[in-house]
């Protein structure tokens, strides 16, 4: 018997056949409407344009695994992704919950080691290479690890969403929501009229005041920079555009020197001292003389200067055990732990393939899902099973077999879809969401996210290190439709 062909949510529930709105969820029946009146030539042309300013700007990624190694630019869908305000509150509650957990973790994990003792966490997570012994005893302002996180989460149903992966190290693609932001609304600034879209152009003044409300307590006005490993890296035009948006300098490790228990920065004036390090390097590179010898990326002496107090990272050193997919399976039994509070979003069920009923499960249901490196990122060393060919499969089972805890296994999900501009016209294509949560002064995030999709066909790769594209994504302040055209005029009358 034919198998039928997996059933997805789609964001929109678009009918592409229907000639009625019928169907349509209600915060996409006013989008919907506006979008059967516009000629599909009309959209491509506004995706040409804004693939023209995209690379004015310089606005690239690289792609692993392409053989000429060019920069090239992330796929823009010019249809957005829809959000209801009840909607976004849930995520963003959840998202908040699930960020002070983890900072409270790693406070712990880096002094007391209560979760440890409780039996909750097991003690071989001090040897996980993302631990940093070097970090132990170490108090870091406001006990905030991760100043900035990006929680990947991906939907189901209508009420279902889940937790696919917490990013605590060197979090990117928030740029990406900023421009996408900023390229719809010069495309379709009639839309930004007629809909309550929440903004999200004041994410890097949010950002500017944690960063700096985790200064030491003694300094008033600190000086803060992004520390970025320089041109030829894959988020070079992130790095550059906070900076910019920010207002402060963007620097590499041989701008900045370490004398007197402080780190400065070099300027035409002089030595500048700096008290707050927005960091994109990872911790391998950021200082010579502790982690990777050979680093030309870092500065040295920096870890002595953080340890004594001198200076904030941001993030910090060792974040990367919390975003670890083998701390990710005890995050839920953090929240319970730490807040005295149940989980506002659910993890994705995972096998640990350490365990011996976990692995032989995975093992006779290799086709059917997807497993990942404990340690991978980027959608690298991972299997998406029911996609795999037969020696794929195989290949990936040896590896399991010759190290289980080096991976966990997941089901695979039913990605829910969103409608997105292709070649063949409006399809369903496969989406995932990234809100970043920024802790300083407060814990927060602006009503706004980054939206991934997979451009390829039935793929449920949303990488962009992997050929996925993006999305604006609008969070509405209000659960409404759009007002009618004459309320419009109207509205544009009593302006003008």
């Amino acid at each position: 018997m034919k198998k039928s062909p997996p059933q997805f949510f789609n964001e929109m529930q678009l009918d592409l056949a229907a000639s009625s709105p019928d169907g349509v969820r209600e915060i996409y029946k006013a989008y919907h409407q506006w979008l059967k009146n516009v000629p599909h030539h009309q959209l491509n042309s506004k995706r040409m344009e804004a693939e023209l300013l995209f690379r004015r700007v310089g606005i690239t990624f690289n792609v692993y695994g392409e053989n000429d190694g060019a920069e090239r630019l992330i796929p823009f869908d010019v249809l957005p992704r829809i959000l209801s305000a009840k909607e976004w509150g849930k995520l963003s509650a959840g998202s908040i919950q699930r960020v002070k957990a983890l900072n409270m973790f790693l406070h712990d994990i880096y002094h007391e080691q209560h979760i440890i003792k409780a039996g909750i966490m097991p003690a071989t997570i001090l040897a996980n290479s993302q631990y940093r012994p070097e970090m132990f005893g170490v108090d870091v302002p406001n006990q905030i690890y991760a100043h900035i996180a990006g929680v990947d989460l991906v939907r189901t149903s209508e009420s279902q969403f889940y937790v696919l992966e917490d990013n605590l190290r060197t979090p990117s693609g928030v740029s990406y929501m900023l421009e996408d932001r900023k390229m719809m609304m010069r495309l379709f600034p009639e839309l930004f009229r007629q809909y309550p879209i929440a903004p999200v152009e004041h994410y890097p003044q949010v950002l500017l005041n944690n960063l700096r409300a985790v200064a030491q307590t003694n300094v008033h006005e600190p000086t803060v920079v992004v520390l970025s490993p320089g041109a030829y890296n894959s988020a070079y035009f992130e790095h550059a555009f906070l900076a910019q948006q920010m207002g402060i300098e963007l620097v590499e490790g041989q701008d900045l020197f370490v004398r007197n228990n402080a780190v400065y920065m070099r300027t035409t004036e002089g030595p500048q001292r700096v008290d707050v390090i927005y960091r994109r390097i990872d911790d391998d590179y950021i200082d010579p003389l502790v982690f990777n010898a050979n680093s030309m990326l870092g500065v040295p002496g920096l870890l002595s200067v953080y340890r004594n107090g001198g200076v904030t990272l941001a993030n910090a050193v060792g974040t990367g055990v919390a975003d670890d997919k083998a701390t990710y399976i005890h995050v839920p039994a953090m929240i319970r732990f730490y807040l005295g509070e149940e989980p506002l979003l659910e993890n994705v069920p995972t096998y640990e393939l350490s365990k011996e009923e976990d692995l032989a499960y995975t093992l006779a249901h290799l086709d059917e899902l997807v497993v990942k490196e404990v340690q991978g990122s980027g959608g690298y060393g991972m299997l998406v099973g029911p996609a795999a060919s037969k020696q794929e499969l195989e290949e990936f089972r040896l590896r399991i077999i010759s190290s289980p805890a080096s991976y966990i296994a997941q089901p695979t999900l039913a990605l829910s879809t969103c409608p997105t501009l292709v070649a063949e016209g409006i399809a369903p294509r496969h989406v995932d969401l990234r809100p970043f949560v920024l802790s300083g002064k407060t814990c927060s995030l602006v009503p706004g996210a980054l939206c991934r999709v997979a451009m390829k066909e039935g793929s449920l790769v949303v990488n962009s290190s992997q050929g996925g594209g993006t999305k604006d994504t609008w969070v509405l302040e209000e659960d409404v439709a759009m007002p009618s055209k004459a309320n419009i005029n109207q509205a544009e009358a009593v302006l003008c």
